[in-house]
């Protein structure tokens, strides 16, 4: 039988953006709310199985109720941009996976869905409404279910006629006297004051209707049946105000709603760029396209290639044409490096392609190829070697002399560019079809190595596929002025990255382990505080036992609900803190618990039994900006905010008896190259005098002396000023200041009017970013803005902010790395033991031995403070001591 889902597009995607946690792709798009929409949307066509599907939005704010009550929806406040961003990235996805979406200026998504509800039931169709609003449930009939979100958007609640008499003890068509009751709050809607849910049901339950009741007021007694008299004509509005309007006219057919399908060719390549992977891996599951990849239809298969499958007798072949090699694959799997299991090696000529198992590399006859291999001086070209040198590394093999990784000139070209695999570079070059490794390995517990037969021939097409890259990548580079950014600085750190990844950082497991019974203490006694003041004790993990113990028993203000009760996230706690004493332990609880989880069982869990060392990852070419990140663990987040998160600091030790951890970090390095770049007079007097940026910030935004700069001003210039840098709206300053939006667009404009020279520079890259479709760093690292000219006001202001803070973060993500080279340069002409470890955002991290640490204390700041000359001095703080807590 057929089966229509309706979903009311607006009420979903807010519950998403409120219920997810911030999300945002390496190009900086919020999608948050697009996720959780879309996950939702999976599992509903995977349990449901759909024959159609559309989804209705509100086509703007006015509507035909506003005729009659100008008020309508008036309490709302203004959709951050962070959500407002979303919906045509949500409305693009609905059109890649082949579903209907809807929208009618003067209506909302409620009349669209009950107008084609009212259709469906009366061809004796089947329908689900999906929805967040109770009002829904007016709609609800023996045919027509409506489903309810709950935890967010990750569930949903069914109701039928039967659940709604034993939810409400109504039927369905009296939801809408409910509301004309009890009005409200969300839509602005008046309802009667003083009459509740509870109020309303006992006076329907009795009366049946609005008109009844009102027609039966002299039953009623007291201040309930003085506001009746009195709000009357509330009710009847609130009534006609919540009853949905069921003879919109839809301009979509019922073959217009017809779903068939997700199919990957269209769906594909939006996830990507979304960067929604778990999302891809379900696809299969609602698709029926197994494992299509976009562009599968139309393929030029690969050139007959010459594989050879090397064993021990043909390795000397191998070595007479060690000479010509000009491409490498290293092939491994596991998501780790540090842990990956190699399957094996393709070294290629021009002509021919030989494939090496790894346990031949292990043979007596095997040295030249190993010699080759780790010789510096032969230069090497691959995929992503910085991977393969971690992989050869753990199994004793050397590597060395990478010159041009495919991987990371792709990443330096085009950053944004989703599918950076060897097959999708090479349907990006229009390269004859090569398969992707899922196609070839399946993926998750489908993941299998092949044969030999197969896995050579499919390295041996990435190969071929790297040989015909290279040449284009070098033409690219040499043309967009980036071979200095390529061979001089990303080429050099990759080498640098792994040799410290190799080199790891020690752990002292008994001070980790001594912190984690600390934490564990303070934590009981915490817990034990906070059940004290509760009277009760109660599970504090639980939001719902929590809310109860907060605004049931200790009546705190509600400052928000979600439809499960009462919300308990971070913000509201914040917000609850002044009111009662046990929200404090509550939030001291919450650090204390996730330090202990994350970052002591956590850090445990990832010491090498071998070594007693973590060895971390460095991504290169993840975040669009140029900045590394961190895996394996992740030693750039550790919450040093906190005392008890820079403790965690304490457990990084020296690796050598009588060392010394040192450290240096750069000061405001993305406010320095600020005023370089915008050449503001202000900020760059305040550098150049080795003044308080944030003091002297407060200074000109508030025009005081900096005498009668007290500590509110500043931390307010310093959100302004980080804001800046990182392209903050106003309601996104507004959330870290508690202020109101109004405020924070009235003090970012004060800072405008304060650093004019700033201003201009906004001006000014923005409108090089329109003509150009891009932005540059200093040292000519690209982000493109394919939105920076969009029609959409949302896409092309989301544009508008990465086009300004772009040039300040990626010119600081490139001092950091320049700074990293230098010293490991430095290191090796002064033949220093020094070991460079790790590299936080802006600070560098070195194990230093006793006799060269006065050296090293002068040697890296000079080096950190050279590593680009701007019009403002770069300044770098050092620091030394038994641990990293200790050097910091």
């Amino acid at each position: 039988m057929d089966k229509l889902i309706l979903i009311d597009g607006n009420s979903i995607i807010y519950r998403a953006f409120f219920a997810m946690p911030p999300l945002t792709n390496s190009s900086g798009l919020h999608t948050n709310a697009v996720y959780g929409f879309t996950n939702m949307l999976l599992r509903l066509i995977h349990e449901e199985q759909p024959s159609h599907i559309l989804v209705a939005f509100d086509a703007g704010k006015v509507t035909f109720r506003h005729e009659g009550y100008q008020d309508y929806k008036g309490g709302r406040d203004k959709t951050p941009p962070e959500l407002s961003e979303q919906f045509p990235l949500m409305r693009e996805l609905l059109e890649s996976f082949g579903i209907a979406w809807f929208e009618l200026p003067g209506y909302e998504a409620d009349d669209i869905i009950g107008t084609l509800t009212k259709q469906a039931e009366e061809s004796g169709r089947e329908v689900l409404v999906v929805t967040g609003d109770k009002d829904m449930l007016q709609v609800v009939s023996d045919r027509v279910k409506v489903a309810l979100t709950r935890k967010g958007v990750s569930e949903v609640e069914p109701y039928g006629p039967k659940e709604i008499e034993e939810r409400y003890g109504l039927k369905p068509e009296q939801i809408i006297d409910l509301k004309g009751l009890m009005g409200d709050t969300s839509d602005n809607i008046p309802g009667v004051p003083g009459i509740g849910e509870k109020t309303a049901l006992k006076l329907l339950h009795q009366f049946g209707s609005v008109e009844s009741v009102l027609a039966h007021t002299d039953e009623l007694k007291g201040k309930m049946k003085e506001n009746l008299v009195n709000h009357a004509d509330d009710a009847r509005m609130s009534k006609q105000l919540a009853t949905i309007y069921r003879e919109v006219q839809v301009e979509r057919s019922w073959e217009d709603m017809t779903f068939s399908g997700i199919e990957a060719e269209k769906a594909v390549p939006v996830l990507r760029r979304l960067e929604f992977k778990s999302l891809l891996e379900r696809l299969p599951a609602v698709s029926g396209a197994a494992g299509t990849e976009a562009g599968a239809t139309e393929r030029s298969e690969s050139p007959d290639l010459d594989v050879t499958i090397v064993d021990a007798a043909k390795l000397s072949e191998v070595e007479k044409h060690l000479h010509e090699i000009e491409g490498i694959v290293i092939e491994s799997y596991g998501e780790n490096p540090h842990h990956a299991t190699i399957m094996g090696l393709m070294l290629s000529t021009a002509k021919r392609h030989f494939f090496l198992p790894l346990e031949l590399l292990k043979e007596e006859e095997a040295k030249p190829v190993l010699s080759w291999l780790g010789d510096e001086n032969i230069p090497k070209r691959g995929y992503d070697l910085h991977r393969a040198d971690l992989a050869l590394f753990w199994q004793g093999i050397a590597f060395a002399g990478a010159e041009h990784d495919v991987e990371l000139a792709a990443y330096l070209l085009d950053p944004t560019e989703n599918d950076q695999t060897i097959s999708g570079l090479a349907a990006k070059y229009g390269l004859p079809y090569l398969p992707s490794d899922e196609e070839v390995y399946g993926k998750g517990a489908k993941f299998k190595v092949p044969n030999v037969d197969i896995l050579s021939l499919h390295l041996a097409r990435k190969a071929d596929a790297l040989l015909r890259i290279i040449p284009l990548q070098r033409s690219e580079l040499e043309k967009y002025e980036m071979n200095r950014l390529f061979y001089d600085l990303e080429m050099p750190l990759s080498r640098i990255l792994a040799d410290m990844e190799k080199q790891g950082v020690a752990v002292n497991q008994d001070a980790l382990k001594e912190l984690g019974v600390e934490f564990e203490t303070q934590i009981n006694k915490l817990v034990a505080r906070i059940y004290e003041i509760a009277g009760t004790e109660f599970n504090l993990n639980s939001p719902k036992q929590l809310g109860e113990i907060l605004f049931d028993k200790l009546s705190l203000p509600v400052i928000k609900k979600t439809k499960t009760g009462y919300s308990t996230d971070a913000e509201v706690l914040e917000k609850l803190a002044p009111y009662h004493e046990i929200v404090q332990f509550i939030l001291e609880y919450r650090q204390l618990a996730k330090l202990q989880s994350t970052y002591v069982e956590g850090l445990l869990k990832e010491i090498s039994p071998k070594t007693g060392k973590v060895h971390t990852y460095f991504r290169q070419t993840v975040a669009a900006t140029g900045r590394l990140s961190s895996q394996f663990p992740n030693l750039q987040n550790i919450p040093i905010r906190l005392e008890e998160g820079r403790k965690i600091r304490k457990v990084f030790v020296p690796s050598e008896e009588g060392w010394y951890i040192l450290s240096a970090d750069y000061s405001q390095i993305e406010l320095r190259v600020l005023a370089h770049i915008s050449g503001d007079k202000g900020l760059q007097e305040a550098f150049l005098h080795d003044m308080d940026i944030h003091t002297k910030t407060a200074m000109d935004v508030f025009g005081v002396g900096p005498d009668q700069v007290d500590a509110n001003m500043r931390r307010s210039a310093k959100a302004v000023n980080f804001g800046i840098v990182y392209g903050i709206s106003d309601y996104g300053l507004s959330q870290n200041l508690n202020i109101t939006r109004k405020e924070a667009a009235r003090f970012i404009d004060q800072y405008f009017d304060a650093f004019q020279g700033v201003r201009r520079y906004m001006d000014e890259i923005v409108k090089e970013a329109k003509r150009d479709g891009y932005v540059k760093t200093l040292l000519e690292r690209r982000r493109y803005l394919p939105e920076i000219n969009a029609s959409n006001f949302n896409l092309r202001s989301f544009a508008e902010r990465t086009a300004m803070n772009t040039p300040i973060q990626g010119t600081a993500a490139d001092i950091i790395k320049l700074a990293m080279v230098l010293m490991d340069k430095t290191l090796y002409e002064h033949k220093l033991k020094s070991r460079m470890l790790l590299q936080v955002h802006d600070e560098l991290v070195f194990e230093v031995p006793p006799d060269e640490l006065e050296l090293m204390k002068k040697l890296l700041p000079e080096t950190m403070e050279k590593a680009l000359q701007l019009s403002v001095p770069l300044k770098a703080e050092v620091s030394c001591g038994l641990n990293w807590y200790e050097a910091k």
